[in-house]
């Protein structure tokens, strides 16, 4: 019982550090403005198979490095069907910053990132084939946020899902 309890306390310490470390965000793409996305593209429907667009699309020259958004660790670097090369970052905040449409992925699982660091290349894989490079760029939070739940389609997701647009003017 006294473990568990110990467990219990470790854990909830945890969780709190990770709220405190401060975000201190950057656009992931080097040398890209808030001019190279469209501000209203955040939870835009109809969005293909997914219903809503839960994420931005920055754009750029194929190529271009793409920036950790944020200091954090890589939990996944891969291939995924529709996102085609993708990382995954968790960042402060227990918050997963999610890249896809990468050219190529310079990171592996478990790298300490810094922001600014790079994580790969501007590209068009997955679903983004043949359309203008970009990378889609995406904010879960593990801790959801009831208040942001909306009456739109999948607005109960919205408690997962951040604007990125709004964390990165």
């Amino acid at each position: 019982m006294k473990k568990v309890k110990i467990l219990s306390i470790s854990a909830i310490v945890l969780i709190i550090i990770g709220l405190l470390i401060p975000e201190n965000m950057i656009i992931p793409v080097k040398n890209a403005t808030a001019k190279d996305w469209n501000h209203k593209t955040f939870w835009f429907e109809p969005w293909g198979s997914s219903g809503v667009h839960k994420g931005i699309d920055i754009f750029g020259k194929k190529g271009t490095p793409v920036l950790s958004s944020t200091k954090g660790v890589v939990v996944y670097t891969g291939t995924m069907g529709k996102g085609g090369n993708v990382v995954a970052v968790l960042g402060p905040k227990w918050r997963i910053h999610y890249y896809a449409h990468l050219e190529s992925i310079s990171v592996s699982g478990g790298a300490l990132l810094w922001s600014g660091a790079v994580i790969g290349t501007l590209g068009d894989s997955g679903n983004a084939l043949g359309k203008p490079p970009h990378i889609h760029y995406s904010i879960f939070s593990l801790i959801p946020i009831p208040w942001l739940i909306t009456t739109e389609t999948q607005g109960w997701k919205k408690m997962f899902f951040l604007n990125p647009h709004e964390k990165l003017k």
